[in-house]
């Protein structure tokens, strides 16, 4: 090759690095990337005592890594090596109740895949970290729903009262479902910061309630919003934990329900179910640990022992079941967080996507439904075909 063939191809790359570099710029201006505190906003964070230099903290010391993997070594191992059965492998089973129809008056829960649910409490119609997308990430294709997962979206919801967000993570604040639900949305309550997002999306300052943990808020009559620590932290960038991660007690004149969002296990369990229980149902994070970030999740155990710690009539386990973070089995939280709740003082209910969890005492059973995916899968054959 000569000497000016070489330069041609250097130049040829760096031409190509360059538009790409502009490529990332420019996409980095989508609105989903929501926006950062600023003004009023950012002077609230920094009188608030959960945050140190402009950023959020945990309650107890939180390394985000807890072994010797980098960053970069942890993304390449998750990319490249081998893993589990991270996705189902059939159709996940579902049932899709009218949320339309049903009778605001009654006490109930409906799980929505992962993180999100819909709630009547107290009269009021809530949704909590509702994402209706099929892939909960900036980047296309790399953190797809589920197969039969995705059976409800904006369209669906009737008129909502409240909109809970816990975190500004992808797959708890979804841009185009919170831009599709503004019409239907009266009121929202989040973390200090996140609102910041919501003003960028388009949404009326005035309906987004800010609240530091232990803060308490009632933005609808009968209804109290506590919002309570976790162990996890923030970012939809390359900026982290300038808005702060939070959960939900809700407590209203006949019930007590509790909602973790994404957190490691710590003493803020039983401060929480010492202020605001016993409780009447609550849903964990028990789901996408991993040893490398065992801070930041709880493996089903932790939920377990988090559950006695709220002092709770039932659990369900959350951040599993539509979307796969972590290298575990998909059904591996449902299977061990039923045998760690054998012996507890709670139930444990496990109900499909899309099925009411009534909340009035009544009688209701759950049977293990994740068996059934993998029994039902379509079996490859010798060639690859699907029988």
């Amino acid at each position: 090759m000569t000497p000016f063939s070489a330069r041609s191809v250097v130049k040829v790359i760096m031409i190509i690095f360059a538009l790409g570099a502009l490529a990332i710029c420019a996409y980095l201006q989508h609105p989903l990337f929501g926006a950062l505190p600023e003004g009023e906003r950012l002077d609230r964070i920094t009188r608030s005592v959960n945050q140190l230099d402009g950023a959020f903290r945990n309650q107890i010391d939180t390394p985000m890594l807890t072994t010797d993997d980098s960053q970069l070594s942890i993304m390449l191992s998750d990319s490249l090596g081998k893993k589990g059965q991270v996705r189902p492998p059939g159709i996940v089973p579902t049932v899709k109740t009218d949320l339309k129809a049903l009778d605001p008056s009654e006490d109930l829960v409906i799980w929505l895949g992962h993180s999100s649910y819909y709630v009547q409490l107290g009269g009021q119609r809530i949704l909590i970290d509702p994402v209706f997308s099929t892939n909960a990430s900036p980047v296309p294709l790399t953190n797809v729903a589920f197969v039969g997962t995705s059976i409800y979206a904006a369209e669906d919801m009737p008129i909502i009262d409240l909109v809970l967000i816990t975190h500004d993570h992808y797959d708890h604040l979804d841009y185009p479902s919170i831009k599709a639900l503004q019409p239907k949305v009266k009121q929202v309550v989040a973390g200090l910061g996140v609102g910041a997002h919501f003003e960028a999306w388009g949404y009326d300052k005035n309906v987004v309630h800010e609240a530091d943990w232990y803060d308490t808020v009632a933005p609808v009559p009968k209804l109290q919003i506590h919002v309570t620590p976790a162990r996890h932290f923030s970012g939809r960038t390359f900026t982290r934990d300038k808005s702060l991660w939070v959960g939900f007690a809700l407590v209203s004149e006949q019930r007590r329900i509790f909602f973790s969002g994404d957190s490691g296990y710590s003493p803020h369990f039983a401060e929480i179910g010492q202020r605001y229980g016993p409780f009447d149902w609550v849903a964990l994070d028990a789901g996408q640990y991993d040893p490398r970030w065992a801070n930041v999740h709880m493996h089903p155990e932790r939920a377990a022992q988090a559950a006695d710690d709220l002092h709770t009539r039932a659990l369900t386990p959350g951040h599993v079941g539509r979307f796969s973070i972590s290298a575990h089995d998909w059904d591996d939280p449902f299977r061990r967080i039923t045998a760690a709740s054998q012996g507890r003082g709670y139930a444990l209910w496990t109900p499909v996507i899309g099925r009411p969890v009534f909340l009035d005492g009544r009688e209701q059973s759950f049977s293990p439904w994740w068996p059934s995916v993998n029994a039902n899968a379509p079996q490859k054959l010798a060639g690859g075909n699907d029988l």
